[in-house]
């Protein structure tokens, strides 16, 4: 399952071997002063927005991949029946949103929210 963890001063979204398959594409990196906020939504379907541009998606099972939507593209690595850790981002940067169901959401936020409090890692 994937991990979100912060890596020198970058988000970065770890991915399984299988989830980079599903998503045609690698772990997804962002600048730590890119992210605009944090937080868990609890309907997973409500963290999709757009329409897939890239990836796989198997309807009320996994969304994985880069969909797009009128404010740009999202990064999203979904799976139905659990909460999911979204992280909006700002305009300057290469994705709107990332949406990613991992183990424990609620324990990455606080650990997001540490780290930013905290200057970083």
């Amino acid at each position: 399952m994937a991990r979100v963890v912060v890596d020198g001063g970058d988000i970065v979204v770890r991915l399984s071997w299988w989830e980079k398959a599903a998503a045609r594409r690698r772990d997804v990196r962002v600048p730590e002063s890119a992210l605009r906020r944090a937080y868990v939504e609890p309907d997973w379907w409500r963290a999709l927005r757009g329409e897939r541009d890239r990836g796989t998606c198997l309807p009320a099972t996994l969304c994985a991949g880069i969909r797009k939507h009128p404010q740009g593209q999202d990064f999203t690595l979904v799976r139905s029946g659990g909460p999911v850790l979204c992280l909006e981002l700002h305009r300057s940067a290469p994705l709107s949103r990332l949406a990613v169901s991992v183990p424990d959401p609620e324990e990455t936020l606080r650990m997001l929210s540490s780290t930013a409090a905290g200057g970083g890692s």
